[in-house]
Order: structure tokens, then C-alpha cells, then sequence
């Protein structure tokens, strides 16, 4: 054993992804027991660890030395077998933590933050809020003396939320941890999941035009100085960003979006075909679950149970990652719909002139007047949804390589 993350459960990790980009070393997961981590670290038979949930408390007991910063946060998260032998113990997550909010735009310094959950991402981001000069922690967890009940009952002035739990992460996508609703005073949201890449309380945030940001680019942030650590060399500040970024456009969906007959279905084989994606196109899995067409839907069951299908099928393609996706014309009727194409998607408007999108074989635009008046319905939201539009009225190469452009463009931001 060399370089690693050891955990308890570990499932899918961007860890090694991220250190094969930042050093030349062997770099693994390693899931244990607890009983097993303290025997390891007993050993010192490896070089150096990052540790996750739910050992960082565990590490920092069991350690000879530790970091001033490892000891104002009161956990570890990155072990180092010193050449005497001696376990060294540091906290990288706090700088990780301190470039996403900073990346984010979230102002902390002054302010009123409020984190949700106790344990290790707790100690973090409240050690890192006091290194930001926040005016105010306050620690809400259902078993502590701050409860959710006391939330929003004595700190609806929140000004800074921040989530430390694994509420709202893969596969609960749709869970969030508070109701932001109910806190009119916020200036700023993180959450440290990065997986779905936009949590629910991050959506729920971006609909209120917060500045919010989820916790890929903290990850990639502690892993960069764990790395400096690792190989005992400088790193470029700027890899980080580039790391950031190249992750996100080969883990985001690619969703399209735009009126019936606009192109959706062939722009996105293609561009599957040359990204080396899986396709989904929606309105064949609703067909393929039902059993009929679309227009026997429409007859048989009614355009709300269509609405119900498609519902359905984008709340669970949308969940994975690395897809090029096709969703339906009125996929952006329902709300829900939208933050599901938005939680792990670059979503891009395909648009293509009224007078040459067919109208033959379609329920609801079977006419000019029909097509019209659902332009006029749907225009604002297909601009709402949408991180970036392209035209589709000419060659089909010249549709592909813009949506990929926009694509690659979004991913970076």
C-alpha cells in the first residue's frame, strides 16, 4: 500500500481520478472496519492516506503528530508515515472548503452561518468559517442542543448556510436537508456533496439567485495540497481549476432541450457517438415503458399521464452521470423536470425556425396555429432552463460542434 482514501464505505470515489492528475504515485481505495484502519495505522505499513467518513476523528486520536491546522479542526483527513516511522496527521479539507466558498463568491466574513450536521465536515467548514471572521456559527443537528425545530425557530436569520450532512446525495437526489424557504435572510449556500453535482438545497438556492455552490471543487481543493504533502513538491494553484473542470465535463450530462421536431433526437445520437456517451432519448423510453406511441398515449390516457411517464423517466436518467440526453418538447412544463435535467446536466436549448418544424405525428402541434401558440407558451421557459442555446437550421456538424463548445464551456465554469 502506498497512497490512498480509506474509509468505511466507499462505492464510487473521484479520488484516484483526481491524484492521477497531481502526482506519479500508486493512489487506491481502500474500504475497512474500524478495527482494521486502527491496526493499519498501528502498521504504518502504507505512505500516506486520506481518510473520509467516518474515521477523521478516529485518525486524529491515533496520530504522533499533528498539524496546527489538524488541531483546530479537531479531526484528520490526511495521514503521512514520516521517514522515522512517526504518523503525521493534517487537515486539507479546510483549504478545500475555504476555495470553494471563495470560488463561489459566498461572503462569510460578518455574516451569520449556519452548518448543518456534527461531525467531521462540520468541524471543518466551522473552523473555516472562523478563519473567514463569520459573526455567528451556529451547529444544527437533530440530536443537539440546536435542533431543526430551533432552526427555523430561533435563527431564521441565517445568512450562510452550509450542509455537512449526506443528506441530498446520490441516490437521494431529491432530499434536502433544510427548507431555505423559510430562511429570507440568506446571502450564500454550500454544500459539501458533490454527488448529484447541483444538490437539492443547491437548486433550491440557484432559483432564489444565491451564490451556492456544491462540493466538487473543495474535493479537488484538499486533494491538490494532499498531493503537495504526498510528493513533497509545489503544485500550480491553476491545476486545481483545470482538475475541477475536466472532471465535471467528463461526469455531467448533456441534456437537450427545444420544441417538438427541433432536432433533439438526432443532434444527440451524434453527439453520443462522438463524446463516446451513452444516448437516452426520453420520448423513446416513455414509448418502450408504455408500450405505445406517443399519440396512443395521448388518446388512450391523456396528455397527464404523458406528463406523469416522462416525469418518471427524467427523474431517473437524470440521476446518472455521463449521458447525452434528449428530453421531451414539454419536458419543461413541470418544474420538477427541470431540476432534474439541471442537477447533473449542461442543459442546451436545440432551436430550429416554427416554419421548419414538422407537425405530422404530433398530438399537440398538429397544426400552425397549435405550433404558435406553444411557442409562445414555451420560449420563456426553454430560455429559463437552458445554460446555453444553439441554432439547428443548418448542417448538422455545425449543431454538433456548438453544443459540444457550450457543453465544455458550461463544465469549466
Amino acid at each position: 500500500m502506498q497512497y490512498g482514501l480509506i474509509g468505511a464505505k466507499l462505492g464510487h470515489s473521484y479520488s484516484p481520478a483526481i491524484h492521477a492528475r497531481l502526482g506519479d504515485y500508486d493512489y487506491r481505495l481502500y474500504e475497512r472496519t474500524e478495527a482494521a484502519f486502527i491496526n493499519l495505522m498501528a502498521s504504518r505499513q502504507f505512505r500516506g492516506l486520506n481518510v473520509t467518513i467516518p474515521y477523521k476523528v478516529v485518525a486524529y486520536e491515533h496520530c504522533d503528530a499533528l498539524s496546527d491546522t489538524a488541531r483546530e479542526v479537531g479531526c484528520v483527513n490526511t495521514l503521512i508515515v514520516r521517514p522515522d516511522g512517526t504518523l503525521y496527521g493534517h487537515n486539507t479539507d479546510i483549504g478545500g472548503f475555504m476555495a470553494l466558498a471563495k470560488r463561489s463568491g459566498v461572503e462569510i466574513a460578518g455574516k451569520k452561518c449556519v452548518i448543518l450536521g456534527s461531525g467531521g465536515a462540520s468541524m471543518t467548514a466551522q473552523a473555516a468559517c472562523r478563519r473567514f471572521g463569520a459573526r455567528e456559527i451556529v451547529v444544527v443537528s437533530r440530536k443537539g442542543p440546536v435542533d431543526y425545530a430551533a432552526l427555523y425557530r430561533d435563527h431564521a436569520d441565517a445568512e450562510v448556510l452550509v450542509n455537512a450532512t449526506p443528506v441530498g446525495m446520490y441516490p437521494n437526489n431529491d432530499q434536502s436537508p433544510a427548507d431555505i424557504s423559510r430562511l429570507p435572510n440568506l446571502t450564500g449556500v454550500l454544500d459539501v456533496i458533490y454527488n448529484p453535482d447541483r444538490t437539492a438545497l443547491i437548486l433550491d438556492a440557484e432559483a432564489r439567485g444565491i451564490p451556492c455552490a456544491g462540493g466538487m471543487y473543495m474535493l479537488v481543493g484538499q486533494a491538490w495540497e494532499a498531493a503537495e504533502l504526498f510528493t513533497g513538491r509545489a503544485i500550480p494553484d491553476a491545476v486545481t481549476d483545470e482538475i475541477y473542470g475536466t472532471l465535471r465535463a467528463e461526469a455531467l450530462n448533456l441534456v437537450l432541450i427545444g420544441m417538438p421536431g427541433s432536432g433533439k433526437s438526432s443532434t444527440g445520437r451524434m453527439l453520443a457517438a462522438q463524446m463516446g456517451r451513452d444516448f437516452v432519448d426520453c420520448d423513446a423510453e416513455i414509448v418502450r415503458r408504455a408500450r405505445m406511441t406517443i399519440p396512443e398515449i395521448f388518446a388512450s390516457r391523456g396528455e397527464g399521464a404523458f406528463r406523469e411517464l416522462e416525469s418518471a423517466v427524467l427523474s431517473e436518467v437524470c440521476k446518472e452521470k455521463s449521458r447525452v440526453i434528449a428530453a421531451g418538447g414539454g419536458a419543461v412544463l413541470r418544474p420538477e423536470n427541470v431540476r432534474a435535467m439541471r442537477q447533473n446536466g449542461v442543459v442546451v436549448w436545440v432551436k430550429r425556425p416554427l416554419e421548419a418544424l414538422p407537425m405530422d405525428g404530433r398530438p399537440l402541434s398538429s397544426g400552425r396555429a397549435a405550433l404558435e401558440a406553444m411557442w409562445v407558451e414555451r420560449e420563456p421557459l426553454y430560455r429559463a432552463a437552458a445554460d446555453a442555446a444553439i441554432d439547428n437550421d443548418g448542417e448538422h456538424a455545425a449543431a454538433i460542434a456548438a453544443a459540444k463548445e457550450a457543453f465544455y464551456e458550461a463544465a469549466h465554469r
